[in-house]
């Protein structure tokens, strides 16, 4: 006997997700890799449309080179494998910082040190995301950053135009004659 088969054997029977769907707003999740681990947790459905993003920019910057590159790859075939479209991949310029310190504390101006910081940056710029798409690539690129590198995200959200900014100011526009013989 196969410690596997014995393992589905003992499981309760899970009811489709048709049938749960229609009995409640909540369903179960049949497809963990792990069954007897899941079988307590539930997915909530809702009604609410999901948030739309324009555009999504992602801009990383660390002091390795090296490093952000193969990040850059990693975030790249993360967005291809979820279907994300990449308007564009681009390097910013690299920000230098120098400064120079006394090698002594107090005395002998002469000798001096000179330290220099470079920062690399890299911007990947992803276009038309749902808010559920976008928070699962960023949680998951986010889970794998390496470290010494810093992440800052901007979201361009697609908002429904109001209602009072939708309707004209005037029922019919002035023509130009219309002004012209009121002046």
């Amino acid at each position: 006997m196969q410690p596997f088969q014995t393992t589905w054997s003992t499981l309760p029977s899970v009811p489709s997700s048709l049938e749960q769907e229609q009995n409640s707003s909540n369903q179960y999740v049949s497809h963990c890799s792990a069954p007897t681990l899941c079988m307590g947790f539930k997915v909530s459905i809702s009604d609410e449309p999901d948030t739309l993003y324009r555009k999504l920019s992602v801009l990383v910057k660390g002091h390795d080179k090296t490093v952000l590159d193969s990040y850059e790859y990693f975030a790249v075939l993360a967005a291809k494998e979820l279907g994300i479209s990449i308007e564009k991949v681009h390097e910013p310029p690299r920000k230098i910082e120098r400064f120079t310190l006394l090698k002594s504390i107090h005395i002998f101006k002469k000798h001096r040190v000179q330290y220099e910081m470079r920062t690399h940056y890299r911007c990947l710029e992803l276009k038309h995301l749902t808010g559920s798409t976008a928070d699962v690539y960023l949680e998951y690129i986010q889970r794998n950053l390496p470290e010494g590198v810093a992440m800052e995200i901007k979201k361009t959200k697609l908002e429904k135009l109001p209602e009072h900014i939708q309707k004209p100011v005037w029922d019919k526009l002035p023509s130009v004659e219309e002004t012209a013989s009121t002046s």
